[in-house]
């Protein structure tokens, strides 16, 4: 009985900590999208160049990890969670033109 009972608390706290973990994973991801909302004016291609990801990138890891869980998030509905709006609406108000600079990094690093 005292096994019994040991393992039990044992399961609760692994079950408790995994959930503990998942809500501040979540937390995290609302930080860093709240953190990239307040900075439009950093373009997708400055992320690509300094950190290998970008909004995009973000938004597919997001619809990969909805399927893991048998959940159907289309891509427009998975940048629409990450952008806080309609993509293209992101596109007309915030996107700019890369400059050659930018272009010249990303085709350096990403040479496809």
């Amino acid at each position: 009985m005292i096994v019994l009972s040991y393992l039990i608390n044992n399961i609760r706290r692994i079950v408790m900590k995994s959930s503990l973990e998942n809500e501040i994973e979540a937390a995290t991801l609302k930080r860093l999208l709240s953190h990239l909302d307040e900075r439009k004016d950093v373009q997708n291609i400055d992320l690509m160049n300094l950190a290998g990801f970008c909004r995009n990138c973000l938004s597919r890891w997001y619809r990969e990890e909805s399927i893991k869980l048998n959940l159907d998030i289309s891509d427009k509905e998975a940048r629409e969670k990450i952008y806080g709006m309609p993509y293209d609406e992101w596109k007309q108000k915030y996107q700019k033109e890369a400059s050659q600079d930018q272009k010249d990094k990303f085709k350096k690093t990403y040479n496809h």
